[in-house]
């Protein structure tokens, strides 16, 4: 197992948001180590060692630097080519502990360094099975003692002899993960500061030819009125370029400016990007498209610049009149920040955006995103106040379970928005050749999507249809709306669209009616939906719209309007009072607006059909649900034995070093330990002992052959069901041996189970996303009807509840036609078992329990699969940069 830093080592931020490489230390690297601590302060050599020796930098330097053993590790943070900070283990005799010591440089305390490192120590531990650290620290030794009580994992501290003695286990828990979570923020926020608010700003490669996108991008910046120095950068354009001044080089600047966007040919761009950091350069954004290799990241990773592209449209932000784009208009200033991998896509989303009223804070085109990602996006938008609606478009992810997790929590202050893209197998293989990383599948971005709560869109269109109701008005608190129109047959047409999106009819009341009765012409139809005629006056259509909103069973209100030659009543939708979300629906209109608001109104979006604005309700209320959602709680299901599962594969992959399909018995034995229920089995190698087997289990048995390699037991004939008795056991076997010759090892002896519901419950392990837990319909119509639903590990029990109601056949479960129930609550037990399965078994790549019977009275599984495969370990908690 490949441990979490790379030998070649990983990037990551301290808390100022400089860049620093976190490797493990080498025997090469003696004198780097003796330097350090030659030049640390007596105090700081003093606090480390407990003494002072003339000795101790050689000591200390043949000691970290000596050969790699399993017991011993050293990392090292590394800034600039120098040797900052070193963090060590060394095993005790206390099996699973270790000691550990760190060191920073006098220079470096208070950055975050000794924070960092152990961090990254942690999660080299973990892989390597430590589940506790132990360290001796002087009283005096604030700063380590305040690294280890900051750090989020549990601390136990006890004083003796004058030593402080501390205890850390390694668990994984919520704190430490939200602690993590929250430096990271932290950092990430200060590296981009020098990208999204720059005090400076050089464009190299800006040019004069009319086309050229450099030149396009230094007249933008000009034109928007970027608030600092802009510089040109151009061997052959003279001293002057649109107006800014113009140098040969990145070295001839007169400052070192914070961003430089690089608009040269692709041969060019390393030694442009190195030329950046010689000269202090803090941030880059490469437009240049047929950029490859790992030359550029490395050398922004070596200088701690922030890189934002290759093949990127540019970067903007409204706040600071920052526009470095070659779009052919500026952004309007506004509430939603836009990240995107696609250039012409973000074109038109901003485009729409302002022409919509909702306008764009920020906006960056990640292209092949080499390092900045919609991970540091969203963790930027925590923070900005002027953002208050996140739009995205993906193809990939660097890594998703931080998207999920910043995701969840940035969409409690604000909606997040995006299209499921690469949902066909056409548009799958078109992302993933649009992009350096692997195209997404749709399913498993729906489960991350859904989890997070971020609003998913099929298509841009009903994106921007969602953002713009998002925007200018409240969330529904409920799915009642009432339809309100000048023509009876589109009231009709809105009221099924409603239905089709999921949201019910609003029953308006009695005293609703009664008043409704009162005020609208002879004709009206006023119970809902509600038809006012046509020969409505404007005044009196907005005071329908306003006691139709204010109606307690009301939760949103559609108002559809015919223009007519009698009264235009579209501007007397945004003049009343209504509280309630109003949508306008103006038949015969092209597109989706925003209808500016009257004297004492309010913006309200206006749709060209019903169907718009009925799903576009429906999306804010499924994000109000989201909201309104309890947070979930992972169960501690203390009754796991997760060590005969770990012999079971790692004997598995021992005899199969390439992965393989887990023997029936195994599988099932693998599932006991996890307390998932199976029916009664027993093994068999012969005729005989499948007799012996079948008479032990009751005598009313099934037999299933095991023959490797063989996947799908029932098209193969490998399954007998139903057998009674010692004649029936004996020809069934004989059929097996026939059939399957000396490819049969044995044959699973199973008790017949009772009838109930067979439902497929299984694991597909993603290789970023991790585990994806599959429920649906099992047995026959597994594949037949395709009804399943999915989830990213770790499970809450509200997810494994959620699971089991989201699937079409979710009925007969709960209940259908008189039938009694199934036991849910065994049923999301299993679910939430398979969770810690995957989460514990990183090798585990598939689990297909099919059927798992439900019945009133618990669940128990009849069949499974399961395949291991090698796995490199990852941490995707981890800090570091991509």
């Amino acid at each position: 197992m490949a441990d979490p830093v790379a030998p070649e080592g990983v990037y990551a931020l301290l808390t100022d948001g400089t860049a620093v490489a976190i490797r493990e230390v080498r025997s090469t690297d003696l004198d780097a180590v003796h330097n350090l601590h030659r030049d640390m302060s007596p105090d700081n050599l003093y606090l480390r060692f407990f003494g002072i020796s003339p000795r101790i930098a050689d000591e200390v330097a043949a000691r970290l630097c000596r050969e790699p053993d399993p017991d011993h590790a050293v990392l090292g943070a590394w800034l600039a080519g120098e040797l900052i900070g070193v963090a060590e283990y060394d095993r005790t005799a206390q099996p699973g502990e270790a000691e550990i010591a760190l060191a920073v440089a006098d220079r470096m305390h208070n950055r975050g360094v000794g924070t960092l490192l152990l961090e990254h120590l942690v999660s080299l531990a973990r892989s390597r099975g430590l589940v506790a650290f132990r360290a001796e620290t002087l009283p005096r030794n604030v700063p380590m003692l305040k690294v280890f009580a900051c750090a989020g994992l549990p601390v136990d501290r006890r004083t003796a002899n004058g030593v402080i003695e501390v205890t850390i286990p390694l668990t994984g828990n919520g704190t430490y993960l939200d602690a993590v979570a929250e430096r990271e923020r932290h950092a990430d926020i200060e590296s981009l500061r020098h990208l999204l608010r720059p005090a400076s700003v050089a464009v190299v490669g800006a040019g004069r030819r009319t086309g050229s996108a450099g030149g396009a991008i230094l007249r933008n910046l000009l034109a928007g009125g970027f608030g600092g120095p802009v510089y040109a950068v151009n061997p052959r354009a003279g001293k002057e370029l649109a107006g800014a001044a113009c140098f040969p080089s990145v070295s001839a600047l007169p400052e070192s400016p914070d961003l430089a966007v690089i608009a040269v040919p692709p041969e060019a761009v390393a030694d442009v990007a190195e030329e950046c950091g010689r000269r202090g350069v803090r941030s880059l954004v490469v437009i240049t498209s047929g950029v490859h290799g790992r030359a550029l990241p490395a050398i922004c990773h070596r200088y701690g610049m922030r890189l934002v592209g290759p093949n990127c449209f540019g970067i903007a932000n409204t706040a600071v009149r920052l526009e470095a784009t070659f779009a052919a208009r500026a952004a309007r200033a506004g509430g939603a920040g836009v990240v995107v991998q696609s250039g012409g896509i973000g074109i038109a989303l901003r485009d729409h955006l302002s022409r919509l009223d909702i306008g764009v804070s920020t906006f960056v085109s990640t292209g092949d995103k080499y390092d900045v990602s919609s991970n540091d996006l969203l963790l930027w938008w925590e923070s900005d106040p002027a953002t208050r609606l996140g739009v995205l478009y993906l193809e990939s992810f660097g890594n998703p379970r931080k998207f999920s997790r910043t995701a969840r929590r940035l969409g409690r202050r604000m909606p997040l928005l995006t299209v499921v893209a690469g949902r066909s197998a056409a548009g799958h293989r078109a992302a993933a050749s649009h992009t350096a990383a692997a195209a997404t599948p749709a399913v498993t971005q729906e489960a991350l999507f859904q989890q997070a709560g971020v609003i998913a869109a099929s298509g841009l269109g009903e994106l921007l249809d969602t953002a713009t109701l998002l925007a200018h008005q409240p969330l529904p608190a409920g799915p009642r709306v009432a339809v309100v129109s000048n023509a009876g047959g589109a009231g009709v047409l809105a009221a099924d669209a409603c239905a089709d999106a999921g949201l019910t009819a609003a029953a308006l009341g009695d005293a609703t009616v009664r008043e409704l009765t009162r005020l609208l012409p002879p004709g009206a139809a006023c119970a809902g939906p509600v038809d006012t005629t046509a020969a409505i006056d404007p005044g009196r259509f907005t005071r329908c719209l306003d006691i139709v909103a204010a109606d307690p069973h009301v939760d949103a209100v559609i108002a559809i309007v015919v223009p007519t030659a009698v009264s235009d009543l579209a501007s007397a939708i945004t003049t009343g009072c209504a509280t309630r979300p109003l949508a306008a629906v103006v038949l015969g209109q092209h597109e989706t607006v925003c209808a500016r608001p009257g004297p004492g109104g309010r913006r309200v979006p206006s749709y060209a059909f019903p169907e718009h604005a009925a799903r576009a309700i429906a999306r804010a209320w499924s994000y109000s649900r989201w909201l309104a959602r309890p947070q979930g709680r992972e169960p501690g299901l203390t009754d796991v034995a997760a060590a005969p599962v770990a012999r079971i594969i790692q004997d598995a992959l021992a005899e199969s070093p390439e992965g393989d399909w887990l023997s029936p018995a195994a599988c099932m034995d693998v599932l006991t330990a996890y307390g998932v229920p199976v029916i009664d089995w027993r093994w068999a190698a012969s005729a005989d002992e499948a007799v012996r087997a079948a008479a032990e289990l009751g005598g009313h048995v099934a037999l299933k052959a095991h023959v490797p390699g063989l996947v799908h037991k029932s098209d193969a004939g490998a399954v007998e069901l139903d057998l009674r008795g010692e004649q029936d056991v004996r020809q069934a076997y004989a059929r097996f041996a026939h059939l399957f010759d000396d490819r049969l090892c044995g044959v699973l002896v199973q008790r017949m189970a009772r009838t109930g519901v067979e439902v497929l419950c299984g694991v597909v392990q993603e290789p970023l996303f991790g585990p994806l837990i599959v429920f649906g319909l099992g047995g026959v119509t597994t594949d037949v009807l395709g009804d399943r639903s999915a989830r990213l590990t770790p499970l809450t029990d509200l997810d494994a509840t959620e699971l089991i109601r989201s699937i079409r056949a979710a009925p007969l479960l709960l209940g259908h036609r008189g039938a009694p129930a199934v036991d849910t609550a065994a049923l999301e037990d299993a679910l939430l078992r398979l969770s810690r399965l995957a989460d514990d078994h990183a090798e585990i790549a598939e689990v297909d329990i099919n059927p798992l019977i439900a019945r009133p009275d618990g669940v128990t599984a009849v069949d499974a699969r399961i395949r291991v495969l090698p796995h490199r370990r990852w941490d995707p908690h981890l800090r570091r940069l991509r």
